[in-house]
């Protein structure tokens, strides 16, 4: 677990994202989702592992609903800083878009989570803002350099039919200072207009 493919794919002269050079205190066993408006929407869900954030981008977003399983695409290792991460990645970089924080909190994996991250299957707990309870993500073994994954809810408390809840239109916004900045200025831009 290290950040090269990270740092590799980065110009740091160019994105506001962090290097992952400097040290920080970061709670561990942290856990976020970013809402990230690139080429394509999709929510990036990090758990912190061994002092990395471990990334997966979810095409669909995460699901109440026990019933639905949505494709993770692992991506490379993240700092720990990109925790915090929230602002606009320049054109012409990598991933360029907005990122904002739709969730954050802390995660618990049911057992040794290095071991179930390596045997390709996890079974954690979500303690979010947004998203509570438990969750699986299992590797598809037949994907191409297994990195594609299946995140589900487990049935509990938490969990809700898609039908009647779904939590990325009930819970839309951000729970970071971008999102808060981002709908104050579509509030003053509006006022303008009128």
């Amino acid at each position: 677990m290290n950040l090269n493919a990270y740092r590799h794919k980065r110009n740091f002269d160019h994105t506001p994202e962090p290097s992952g050079k400097k040290k920080i205190k970061i709670k561990s066993s942290c856990y976020v989702i970013q809402e990230h408006a690139a080429s394509h929407l999709h929510y990036d869900l990090r758990l912190e592992l061994k002092r990395v954030l471990k990334s997966w981008a979810v095409p669909k977003g995460p699901c109440l609903d026990s019933s639905v399983k949505r494709l993770a695409i692992e991506v490379e290792d993240h700092p720990l800083a990109y925790a915090t991460f929230e602002g606009i990645i320049p054109k012409g970089q990598y991933g360029a878009g907005n990122v904002i924080l739709w969730d954050t909190g802390t995660w618990q994996c049911v057992g040794p989570p290095l071991k179930s991250y390596l045997a390709g299957h996890m079974t954690f707990d979500l303690f979010g803002k947004k998203l509570k309870g438990r969750w699986k993500l299992i590797r598809i073994k037949s994907s191409t350099r297994n990195k594609q994954w299946l995140l589900f809810k487990m049935q509990d408390s938490f969990a809700k039919p898609l039908s009647k809840y779904d939590v990325l239109t009930k819970k839309s916004h951000g729970v970071g200072a971008y999102h808060t900045l981002l709908q104050a200025s579509k509030s003053a831009t509006s006022k303008v207009k009128k």
